[in-house]
């Protein structure tokens, strides 16, 4: 029997995102769970948001007009947090996923965590830190858009031209193998990334050109790997 797949809320500022990434980003939600509703908020009346007004009815996106009474004052930014208040106190999301690059809705996030939901946040590598890291998880829109190779797994050699080098991950590897107990020095490769996860939100192996986890460990001369049926296991080398 397959599990329920869990009920996210996507709200998107369009101040902050591409159109034109928009699918792109709507599948990649579609992979951690159901994006049943599906927002974007703007001041529509804007030029600067023209490109949105065929991206909206075709992927489904309910767009929600927020206008500026005062310059310098984000409404959108406003509208979104209000609704997201909203959509908690409903009851009937398992999470939360923000698109944004703006700071401002750190609050947000950290009071949906406090409130127990799961919040992921998706935004450009100019995001701040103070957003990425409250997230239970943060996704790059610039690894949700790189073009893979014919194989589907690592990355095209165009797009790691700018990436940090696969090395660059190995101290992240180590802490979270430092935090995890082993009788004989093996671990569940699963749970190593679990942990990664959790001390970095925004870790992820696209970021150093590998679309998997497995194949970003394996190009590791520090670490180990073997197969223990469908599972991979690794170690720290001595």
């Amino acid at each position: 029997m397959s599990s329920k797949r869990k009920l996210l809320a996507v709200l998107i500022d369009a101040d902050n995102v591409n159109p034109k990434h928009a699918d792109a980003i709507l599948k990649e939600v579609s992979e951690i769970g159901e994006p049943a509703l599906r927002r974007v908020y703007g001041d529509w009346s804007s030029d600067g948001l023209n490109g949105w007004s065929k991206v909206i009815p075709e992927l489904g996106l309910v767009a929600r007009q927020e206008t500026a009474n005062t310059k310098q004052k984000n409404a959108s930014d406003i509208g979104l947090v209000i609704d997201a208040m909203d959509i908690l106190h409903g009851g009937r999301f398992d999470g939360f996923v923000l698109v944004s690059s703006d700071s401002d809705f750190t609050a947000l996030a950290n009071r949906l965590r406090e409130d127990g939901q799961e919040v992921i946040g998706i935004g450009e590598a100019k995001t701040p830190k103070s957003l990425r890291n409250v997230c239970n998880r943060f996704i790059l829109i610039e690894n949700i858009i790189a073009v893979p190779t014919s194989d589907g797994d690592d990355q095209s050699t165009e797009s790691k031209k700018h990436l940090p080098p696969p090395v660059k991950a190995l101290p992240l590897f180590k802490a979270a193998i430092g935090k995890i107990d082993s009788q004989d020095g093996w671990y569940p490769l699963s749970t190593v990334g679990s942990r990664i996860n959790a001390l970095h939100p925004d870790f992820d192996p696209r970021s150093y050109g590998h679309a998997k986890l497995s194949s970003l460990v394996k190009m590791l001369n520090g670490i180990e790997t073997k197969q223990v049926g469908t599972h991979l296991q690794i170690r720290l080398k001595s």
